[in-house]
């Protein structure tokens, strides 16, 4: 089991519930929080620096904006330089964020250990968590579907072009005169019309609006 954990989570209130809940059912005593990922990362440094370091980190994803300038701003960013400085730290991601998409990108591209979805059980899943975690595997909430696959349908650069400029506020004729100034190929209003209703009809989505917000959310743009 975890002897030092670091907790990253900017509402004291949650930090509460977390340290009771790993006191009280792992018996783990050495806990630090941390309301700002510069301020945890900073303590990860010094712990490692003093050969003391931690053995866990425990990380929301979403921090609010504050008067104090930051490097950091974000778990994705403090996970990333956390492991950086300290690759063999387990982490474990506490967050409201619930796309699949976005948390299969946590573990194959940031490396996480584990994810909790925050929730009317997350303090029991976390416990859970910390167990699986602590004997080198991975956990998901099980309410998490990770084996739902992306969609197929990969973006080239022209789409993204056309994607672009529709978030951008151009209208599909808009595009085709930007593409003719720009000298971007093919820019007949027909290519471009068909290229934008095959992306609605790939992704599902029921007008512009909805198209740049679907993609948005799957990470895609």
């Amino acid at each position: 089991m975890f002897k030092k954990v670091l907790i990253a989570e900017d509402f004291q209130d949650t930090n509460r519930g977390i340290v009771d809940a790993l006191r009280n059912k792992l018996n783990i005593r050495e806990i630090q929080e941390e309301l700002y990922c510069d301020t945890a990362y900073n303590r990860l440094k010094l712990a490692l620096e003093k050969e003391a370091s931690f053995d866990l980190l425990i990380t929301d994803l979403f921090f609010k904006e504050s008067h104090i300038d930051r490097k950091l701003s974000s778990g994705t960013e403090l996970i990333k330089a956390a492991k950086t400085l300290q690759p063999s730290l387990k982490v474990i991601v506490n967050s409201m964020e619930d796309n699949p998409v976005k948390i299969k990108v946590l573990f194959h591209d940031y490396k996480i250990d584990g994810y909790v979805c925050k929730g009317r059980h997350s303090l029991v899943e976390l416990v859970n968590a910390i167990d699986t975690v602590s004997v080198d595997k991975t956990y998901v909430s099980p309410q998490i579907n990770l084996s739902v696959s992306n969609n197929v349908f990969e973006l080239d650069e022209y789409d993204l072009l056309i994607l672009k400029d529709l978030a951008d506020g151009f209208s599909k004729k808009e595009i085709v005169e930007k593409f003719k100034r720009e000298n971007i190929s093919p820019n007949s209003e027909s290519t471009i019309d068909k290229r934008v209703s095959k992306l609605f009809d790939e992704f599902g989505a029921k007008n512009t609006t909805h198209l740049i917000a679907k993609l948005t959310r799957e990470g895609k743009i």
